[in-house]
């Protein structure tokens, strides 16, 4: 099984799922990119979070989430507040704007991904996520 091209297939595949997002949100006026978006959805998950905890549910490092966040701050969609006990730490919290452009955006989220799942079963999603959790675990380092 040599010679497996696994992280072109996913690479493409999430290329175009990022591009239909952006797509998406674009023709509803709704000023997110993909990378906003996860983080927005797991702060209406759980509201509160700490930067550590984001970078860990989005799969990014802790930089890439301090950008991130730096841009939501801008639009004023969310507001960093600092640990009592620690100083150095931020809570992350939804503001209202951003409870709002969230709630736009989840309705477009859920279709975009339903149409991903086009075609596709429920055996087919628990097929699919042993083999991606299979790939993810073999380069765990």
């Amino acid at each position: 099984m040599s010679g497996k091209q696994v992280g072109y297939y996913l690479e493409r595949t999430t290329r175009q799922v990022k591009l239909a997002f952006t797509q998406a949100f674009l023709a509803e006026e709704i000023d997110l990119t993909p990378e906003q978006w996860v983080i927005l959805d797991h702060l209406m998950a759980s509201n509160g979070l700490s930067q550590t905890d984001l970078a860990g549910r989005s799969y990014k490092n802790a930089p890439t989430v301090s950008r991130i966040l730096d841009v939501l701050e801008r639009k004023k969609f969310v507001e960093r507040q600092r640990f009592d006990n620690d100083r150095r730490r931020y809570k992350i919290y939804l503001t209202d704007e951003g409870r709002e452009i969230a709630k736009r955006a989840l309705p477009i989220a859920e279709q975009l991904r339903t149409q991903g799942w086009n075609g596709l079963d429920d055996e087919d999603y628990e097929r699919f996520i042993k083999i991606v959790e299979t790939v993810f675990g073999n380069f765990n380092l």
